[in-house]
């Protein structure tokens, strides 16, 4: 494959809308599509291999980790979150979402990347060494970039797994948890079974909130920090937070949710509800650039040694290598791919 080109292109509509910032084209050696760690940690890398690199997010830097709720504790020591050899020093045992959103600013600030936030990739076209990739901003100013290589690192926070059953376009239904104190007397159901589900049941509960937990499988995941699963467990056991166990949720309607459980159909007293049932990468995007997934669960074809796709001179990093299994990379392993990249970076720009 020689060319590509996103089918994301802008509407008619949407070019009518858009006004051009720049006259010029912006080069430069390497496109680093994510300013999430991995990203970072690929522009750092590339850098280093003395590469020109620009990062593109349609969000703010280390966005996923921004939307974390605002007094998450990482799972993690500090050190395994570090990139570009800078230390990640902490008072505690566990960083926080705080700590981590200010180490990520001082990283990008000590090397002095060039990340351009708010910035949404609509097009690419081109082949290896003159692609090009046009960037839509929150003022709808159109920015066009002239990159030799793109490093995809683009994660999966953004797209929740949908469960496609009715009501789940209801304002009070909510993917992402923040903070419990909106929820107060109030009834709320809280679907899955992993660390984000009990984290949120457990401060929902804690906040004066009436909380039921279903899920399809027979019991909470096994791999709940280890801190929190005997808690969640213990509230269960009590029956101060019910739960309905090889269930699944069939309709929500505005003051009500329907189950269908081992004992039958069950409509529940509803407020509010938190589908915490997973996200995905964005597949359609990957395949938009001709990437192709491999099998069942959707993994890039990659160089597993230079992390290069199928098409040349488009690296994919991060979650996206792992496809839909996105629970076998993280921060602490996926950081370390910019090194891979990069080795590969020095031989084909400076040859």
């Amino acid at each position: 494959m020689d060319k590509i080109s996103t089918k994301e292109k802008p509407t008619v509509s949407t070019l009518t809308r858009v006004k051009r910032k720049r006259d010029g084209s912006s080069k430069t050696d390497v496109l680093v599509i994510g300013a999430g760690p991995t990203g970072l940690a690929c522009a750092i890398e590339a850098q280093k291999a003395g590469a020109t690199v620009t990062v593109v997010d349609k969000g703010c830097l280390v966005n996923s980790i921004y939307h974390y709720p605002p007094n998450m504790l990482f799972f993690t020591t500090p050190e395994l979150l570090e990139i570009g050899g800078i230390p990640f020093t902490t008072a505690n045992q566990k960083p926080t979402r705080e700590e981590a959103l200010e180490y990520y600013r001082n990283v990008t600030q000590f090397y002095k990347l060039k990340v351009c936030q708010y910035e949404k990739v609509i097009n690419i076209t081109g082949e290896d060494n003159n692609f090009r990739v046009m960037t839509i901003d929150q003022h709808e100013a159109a920015h066009e970039y002239k990159p030799r290589k793109i490093i995809m690192s683009t994660g999966y926070y953004d797209l929740p797994n949908m469960m496609g059953i009715p009501g789940e376009d209801l304002q009070k239904v909510f993917h992402y948890y923040k903070e419990p104190h909106p929820y107060y007397d109030t009834d709320v159901l809280v679907i899955g079974a992993k660390n984000s589900a009990a984290i949120a049941a457990l401060a929902l509960w804690r906040h004066g909130a009436r909380v039921t937990i279903v899920h399809r499988g027979p019991e909470l995941h096994k791999n709940i920090k280890y801190w929190i699963l005997p808690d969640i467990q213990n509230r269960i056991k009590s029956g101060e937070i019910p739960a309905f166990f090889y269930s699944s949720v069939v309709e929500i309607t505005p003051d009500t949710v329907v189950l269908e459980t081992p004992d039958g159909r069950k409509e529940l007293k509803n407020d509010f509800v938190f589908a915490l049932t997973g996200y995905h990468p964005d597949f359609d995007f990957l395949r938009s650039v001709g990437i192709e997934l491999l099998g069942e669960d959707k993994r890039p074809a990659c160089d597993p040694e230079t992390l290069e796709s199928n098409v040349p001179g488009v690296y994919v990093a991060g979650v996206l290598l792992a496809g839909s299994r996105t629970n076998e990379i993280f921060i602490e392993n996926g950081r370390f791919h910019g090194g891979r990249i990069a080795q590969d970076l020095k031989k084909k720009l400076h040859h």
